[in-house]
């Protein structure tokens, strides 16, 4: 299928063919019909592409300050390839569709094949959407009216937030799509609507609906005109929906508005208020967050969970209904907003009208027409990137997974290693595609199921978020294959009890997890040097591991399992490696709740008992500061001292013949990791990691974060 996809480091857009992707649990499968080009959100994602490095530098100041900290405690070469990375990727752009329902997710109720819903799904010939930011289309309304109900809502959304009343003056201080799409519903909601713009066509679009308006561009005074229009009152509301770096606007509004009236900010301006003008008329404030309750929220947007009506009035999709209603009504009309079309294969004339500050409202992208029966509902969901070579029968690797990290660390370390790149597969398809392109896959994909069934992958490497871990690993090995799975290796004990029982059924089979500490070079001199100490050793890590947000999938249990389980495991195993002994006991001690959490893992001090009386600790904290290095081991026995400093330096005291290594780079291990396994699978030789110890340590860290949770 063709999907529109934005290059952030050169600016490019581009309509590229993608696989489409499968509608997943609680989600809808659409054919898009159109999708409508946001003028103001993605004129940005475009001119920040195509601007130099230095503009993307100036745009993003907060991202400066932690590329400088990641230099500082990484080094600059890891820090520049993690850089150039996130910008070689390309983001797919859009969020307002219209199409028909070709598959249904399990879970999904009130929806059926063939239903014309809207959705926030991108400009692609086949979305899949989380049914909650889904909203049926009534008879009435057009597809290409249908087109502005994203933007309808986050219009509405601002307007609810005003709290206008019957009567009420409001000015709207901006007049792009969501400012004229704001005026319409003001004036449907009773108020005398004052529209405020430098274009005089936005302008005329303003009055034939009804506003008056006021055209910078003449020289004519807001503040004046507002106190004339509200008839020497002030008036009762602004809604801000321009986007500029000025901090005029809301200045403006705070003048025209009456004593205790209301601001709320839209779109995207400069926010340096003056303190007298708020403070002397106790005017509010308040930012629209996008098209209302629920957005963000990962528990209602991607879970499904509704917000109950009788507590959460309006939420995104109950807004999304709402501006239907008013389109089938005949009070929001948008026909007049629309300024361009352009079929979807001329999506990048598009972009570059969007960009050249030519007059434009509504851009609408068509896409061709499709007939709506079984065996056209759905297209392929994969696509050849070249020619697959011969299968060799060793070695040869189906991707399942293709997002930062699997992108920038572990397909380039399977490459160097040799191994023969079949098939990446994502969920979405357009990221297998380029990820594919770029290091030489054979194919792209968005079915792992298909791929895993291919008789001439003999490997698999799972990659994708930790709760699909397990159902991928059991599905690779009941399919025969050998399989390196990101950590980690899953969330329950049952999980792990199952993966248990079906390796020792694939015997003949790799099972390995990617704890590529072990395998890093100055960690690799450590084993050496400690293997020499016969006494107890005594093992303390610290991890800065930095705070992350409450919303972060990594934070939700049932998602990304919690951070002990899902990165701590890696420093449980680098003990384990490096005792040389079996885990015999172990204790968890939160150093406190989280305050948005219900678990207590982000600070937390782990220790280990080992079978040959070594003790580890493991400091795993959330609450340091990002300059100080992520990650310290030392090492204390037999008089003698290491200290392992962020992967970079080995510094020892009271060695014979060593005192310091350094590296003039990091090198956690990752690319000896790939290589050992692709060796093992290759040659048939023993697991780099023994079974036993993957099962130890994968043991370890979920009692640890059950032990945490009480």
């Amino acid at each position: 299928m063709k999907q529109v996809l934005q290059h952030l480091g050169t600016g490019k857009t581009t309509v590229a063919d993608v696989p489409c992707p499968c509608a997943a649990p609680g989600t809808l499968a659409i054919r898009t019909t159109a999708s409508l080009i946001s003028s103001g959100t993605e004129r940005m994602l475009v001119e920040f592409g195509r601007g130099s490095l230095l503009d993307k530098v100036r745009q993003q100041p907060d991202k400066v300050a932690q590329v400088l900290d990641k230099m500082r405690t990484d080094g600059v070469v890891a820090t520049l390839e993690a850089v150039r990375s996130k910008l070689d990727q390309p983001l797919a752009l859009g969020y307002c569709n219209v199409g028909r329902v070709a598959e249904i997710g399990r879970g999904v109720e009130g929806f059926a094949v063939g239903d014309r819903v809207v959705s926030n799904g991108k400009h692609a010939e086949v979305v899949v959407v989380p049914r909650n930011l889904c909203a049926r289309v009534p008879e009435d309304v057009d597809d290409e009216s249908a087109s502005f109900t994203v933007l309808g809502a986050i219009a509405l959304q601002g307007v609810r937030l005003a709290q206008p009343t019957l009567g009420e003056s409001v000015a709207v201080i901006g007049l792009g799509l969501v400012g004229l799409l704001a005026v319409q519903i003001l004036r449907a909601n009773g108020c005398r609507v004052l529209g405020v713009d430098l274009d005089a066509s936005r302008l005329a679009l303003a009055r034939e609906v009804g506003a008056e308006a006021v055209d910078l561009s003449k020289g004519q005074d807001p503040v004046a005109a507002a106190m004339a229009f509200s008839r020497g009152q002030g008036i009762d509301a602004a809604l801000i929906t321009a986007s500029t770096s000025s901090s005029e606007p809301v200045a403006q509004a705070a003048k025209m508005c009456r004593k205790r009236g209301r601001i709320v900010l839209v779109g995207v301006t400069g926010v340096e208020l003056s303190r007298a003008d708020f403070y002397e008329k106790e005017l509010s404030f308040q930012v629209s967050c996008s098209y209302g309750p629920g957005r963000y929220d990962p528990g209602y947007e991607e879970g499904g969970h509704d917000y109950p009506i009788g507590f959460v009035r309006w939420t995104e999709q109950r807004n999304f209904e709402a501006v239907l209603d008013l389109m089938a009504s005949g009070r929001l009309q948008v026909a007049r907003l629309l300024t361009h079309r352009y079929a979807l294969d001329r999506a990048g004339e598009a972009y570059d009208l969007l960009a050249s500050g030519a007059p434009s409202l509504g851009i609408l992208l068509e896409y061709p027409a499709v007939p709506m029966s079984a065996g056209a509902a759905m297209q392929e969901r994969s696509v050849a990137l070249r020619a697959a070579a011969a299968p060799g029968g060793h070695a040869s690797v189906v991707f399942i997974g293709a997002g930062n990290y699997a992108g920038r660390v572990l397909i380039p370390a399977f490459k160097a290693a040799g191994a023969e790149l079949r098939t990446v597969v994502s969920a979405g398809g357009a990221s297998a595609v380029h990820f594919g392109n770029k290091f030489g896959f054979a194919n792209a994909s968005s079915d792992a199921a298909a791929a895993l069934a291919d008789p001439a992958v003999d490997t698999a490497v799972i990659a994708t978020r930790h709760d699909a871990h397990a159902g991928f690993v059991l599905a690779a090995m009941r399919a025969g294959k050998h399989v390196f799975c990101e950590k980690p290796l899953c969330l329950t004990q049952d999980e792990l009890a199952e993966i248990e029982a079906e390796a020792a059924r694939h015997a003949d089979r790799l099972l390995m997890v990617g704890f590529n500490r072990r395998f890093a070079p100055l960690v690799v001199k450590m084993r050496e040097l400690l293997r020499a100490v016969a006494e107890p050793k005594s093992f303390i890590v610290t991890v800065n591991a930095g705070a992350i947000a409450p919303s972060h999938w990594t934070q939700d249990p049932a998602v990304g399992g919690g951070r002990i389980v899902g990165e701590a495991c890696h420093f449980i195993d680098l003990l384990r490696h490096l005792a040389g002994a079996p885990i015999v006991g172990s204790h968890a001690v939160a150093l406190g709740r989280h305050p948005a959490l219900a678990v207590r893992d982000d600070k937390a001090t782990l220790t280990l008992e080992f079978g040959d009386g070594s003790v580890g600790t493991i400091h795993y904290l959330a609450n340091g500061d990002r300059g100080f290095p992520k990650e310290r081991v030392e090492v204390f026995s037999s008089g003698r001292v290491l200290q392992l400093d962020n992967f970079r330096r080995l510094a020892g005291w009271g060695w014979k013949g060593f005192r310091s290594s350094a590296q003039w780079r990091q090198d956690k291990g990752q690319a000896a990791c790939a290589k050992a396994f692709v060796d093992a699978v290759r040659g048939g030789g023993a697991a780099p990691i023994p079974l036993g110890e993957i099962l130890e340590v994968s043991r370890a860290s979920i009692e640890l974060q059950q032990r945490l949770r009480g």
